[in-house]
């Protein structure tokens, strides 16, 4: 096994340094001599964070509303204002069924949400004919799905 001299290794408390010209940042401590070099250390112990893509995990229900609305009223649009109002509805009414059906597990002593569970937080949270009717087009909803799934088999 021969050795390189010419190949330093350092250890990795040591960071790498890098000369770089301040107006260009290209790599000019060499051809250069009358200039000013800058040192820029870099730390390869240290890892680079991810960048999540703008819009990725916080457009909650507005790709959905948008679809929906277009499907309905096709010749419609919508402001960002209109959309964000809709949108916070669209949460805050899951947050409420979601957690009164969270509610009526504890209370049954159960660990599995089921469609029951749903069923009771949507007649809770929405009162009287606007709740029975949530529950007959979540129904039609469901029903359709699991109706679409098998048909792909």
């Amino acid at each position: 096994m021969e050795t390189h001299p010419e190949k330093e290794t350092r250890p990795a408390s040591q960071p790498e340094t890098i000369e770089t010209h301040p107006k260009n940042n290209k790599r000019t401590a060499e051809t250069r001599p009358d200039s000013q070099p800058e040192t820029i250390e870099t730390h390869p112990e240290k890892k680079k964070r991810k960048r999540s893509r703008a819009g990725a995990g916080g457009e909650g229900y507005r790709r959905y509303v948008y679809r929906v609305m277009k499907q309905v009223h096709p010749d419609i649009g919508i402001t960002s204002k209109a959309m964000t109002i809709i949108n916070n509805l669209m949460s805050d009414m899951f947050e409420r069924i979601a957690g009164e059906a969270a509610r009526l597990v504890a209370y049954t002593g159960r660990h599995t949400m089921t469609a029951r569970e749903i069923q009771g937080a949507v007649k809770l949270v929405l009162p009287g004919e606007l709740g029975k009717h949530a529950i007959a087009e979540g129904t039609k909803a469901v029903t359709t799905y699991v109706s679409y799934g098998t048909k792909m088999k």
